[in-house]
């Protein structure tokens, strides 16, 4: 077994459903254009100029990567996603959106984030990672040693990691890990301040369905690289 400090890639699916000829001229035609360039990677090199920087793992839809992109204009987002369908919907949301500060890596998230400075960025977000609830793989769970040594070398002193989860095992793991660390401070003052979501943190598809189809409960962290 492979020890979780040490993990070195991450895993899930690349692919569903068959692309429509759109989808698939949004991949041809715009992925290439707002692609993650290979080598080393800063705000000038993706966006010709020095600005904030944002990184967002495994995207999903890229719903909220579009929304936080929309809202802040004069910042720079990275988002990153292996799975072909979500990048598909992430670039319509940057056609639709006509959002030119946004930038896409359809693969590993890992790869990217080692290519950029040491503490470089203003915030990450990890939201509704994949929970690999068998603990035979709890080496795969982003929230682990290596991961985080990682977020945290990335991270401006001050900026701000956040996580959420609607998994009651990923939720109890997340908070042993963080629990041992001492370079991140937990941005909470009652238990019910991690059910409560952020007004700048927008409410996407899976977690609504994750609420109200399911019947989740959904929780919220917000971590300060200390």
């Amino acid at each position: 077994m492979n020890d979780p400090t040490t993990l070195n890639r991450l895993y899930g699916r690349v692919k569903g459903h068959d692309l429509r000829k759109g989808q698939q001229a949004l991949v041809d035609d715009l992925l290439p254009r707002v692609a993650v360039r290979d080598g080393p990677i800063d705000a000038t090199t993706l966006f010709g100029e020095a600005r904030p920087l944002e990184f967002e793992i495994g995207f999903g839809g890229g719903e909220h990567l579009a929304w936080q992109a929309a809202q802040h204009p004069e910042r720079g987002f990275i988002g990153c996603e292996p799975f072909l369908n979500g990048v598909v919907s992430a670039l319509n949301h940057i056609e639709q959106g006509g959002l030119a500060n946004v930038r896409l890596h359809m693969g590993d998230a890992l790869d990217p984030l080692r290519r950029l400075p040491d503490a470089s960025l203003d915030r990450l977000y990890l939201l509704h990672p994949d929970p690999w609830p068998k603990f035979r793989h709890a080496k795969r769970r982003m929230m682990n040693p290596g991961p985080l040594d990682l977020i945290a070398a990335k991270l401006k002193p001050g900026g701000e990691f956040r996580f959420g989860t609607d998994h009651p095992i990923y939720v109890r793991w997340a908070l042993m890990q963080m629990d041992r660390r001492r370079d991140f401070d937990w941005q909470v003052s009652t238990p019910k301040d991690f059910l409560i979501r952020p007004d700048d943190w927008p409410e996407t598809r899976y977690e609504r369905k994750a609420r109200t189809v399911y019947g989740h409960e959904v929780w919220y962290f917000r971590y300060i690289r200390v």
